[in-house]
């Protein structure tokens, strides 16, 4: 399939100050669409609105995936692509889940490549920033009932973000969630799926309600054990050993989380990949052997956790501040994506 290259006649004004997250795009994006049978009219077009019939599957049975990648131009002028192969993988993995197409990963990678190309001169350079890229793949079939839709719509969008949490790197508070679920095993919990999304905001927004940043969750059967935070995976320092909850189904396989566990175990740290007890966390908290709680994620990349919230009582992390591992792993990994400190685990293209 040939990849068409439509260019904006106008340009939209860039941003100044503080970029926040997911709130600008570029001047282009890339489309194509599924006709029951192959992929067609791949393009690289002006940044528009999509137009969808009302009856469109994805807007009654939530027949969506996405992903979330990000690249970055360093003082160089090198513009540094990050494990963009390993999150097209990801959303192939979710559109089978979803009974949706998959698509070529090499068409869609150098269709990727050109957009950032062209839109270059939106990459922002200050630390802590980068152009974040969103795949997305929906359901277009305009036909009401349950099955899975005959026609589909891929797209990407890009913009310059900055931190995802509005401080930065300051920690984070989180509450447990013992109520709500976000998802169980056999369901779409370890996809990056529409519906895993809506169906944790209510708890998100009561954590928030209640002064925390993000509701952290528990499983879907005992609501005993860590699974994820709201954007994040999440992991636990205790005794000088780092747990984080095994992928069994129903959490997010984060690039991230593949990543920093890559890293920590390089550095020869114990890296646990089991049941995360909240109790034992609790207890851990109470007794000080709990020295550090961080989440990881493509939009926070490493985000310390100061405080939770469990059972009507609030555990201080190290004090509220930002821990010794999360912050050495913090640099690096932004160092290795930034090109200040050496890629030996070849997770970065660099593009140009």
């Amino acid at each position: 399939m040939e990849l068409k290259i439509i260019r904006s006649e106008t340009k939209k004004e860039k941003p100044t100050g503080k970029l926040g997250f997911g709130k600008y795009f570029t001047d282009h994006m890339f489309i194509m669409e599924y006709d029951g049978t192959k992929w067609t009219n791949a393009r690289i077009q002006p940044f528009q609105n999509l137009s969808l019939s009302p009856a469109s599957s994805v807007l009654h049975y939530a027949q969506g995936v996405f992903e979330g990648a990000k690249a970055y131009k360093n003082k160089k002028g090198e513009i540094r692509m990050f494990r963009l192969n390993d999150n097209l993988d990801r959303m192939n993995d979710s559109a089978a889940r979803l009974c949706m197409p998959t698509f070529d990963k090499k068409f869609v990678y150098d269709a990727i490549k050109q957009l950032v190309l062209i839109d270059e001169d939106w990459i922002p350079t200050e630390d802590g920033t980068a152009l974040y890229i969103r795949p997305t793949m929906i359901a277009t079939e305009p036909a009401l009932g349950v099955h899975a839709s005959k026609t589909y719509l891929m797209y990407v969008i890009v913009g310059p973000a900055g931190a995802y949490y509005a401080n930065g790197l300051a920690p984070v508070k989180l509450l447990v969630e013992e109520h709500y679920t976000r998802a169980a095993k056999g369901g779409t919990g370890g996809h990056k799926v529409i519906g895993n999304y809506a169906a944790s905001m209510k708890a998100g927004e009561e954590a928030r309600a209640k002064g925390y940043d993000q509701a952290m969750w528990l499983d879907a059967k005992y609501h005993r054990y860590v699974e994820e935070v709201g954007a994040m995976n999440i992991f636990f320092v205790m005794d000088g050993i780092v747990y984080t909850p095994a992928l069994r189904g129903s959490i997010l396989p984060g690039i991230t989380r593949r990543s920093v566990i890559a890293l920590l175990r390089s550095h020869g740290y114990k890296v646990r990949e089991c049941n995360v007890d909240i109790r034992k966390v609790a207890d851990a908290a109470e007794k000080g052997t709990l020295q550090e709680i961080f989440g990881t994620g493509t939009a926070a990349v490493i985000s310390p956790v100061g405080a939770f919230g469990y059972r009507g009582k609030e555990y201080v992390v190290n004090g509220g501040e930002m821990g010794d591992i999360s912050k050495k792993i913090y640099d690096e990994l932004t160092g290795i994506q930034s090109g200040r400190y050496e890629d030996k685990f070849g997770w970065v293209d660099i593009i140009k």
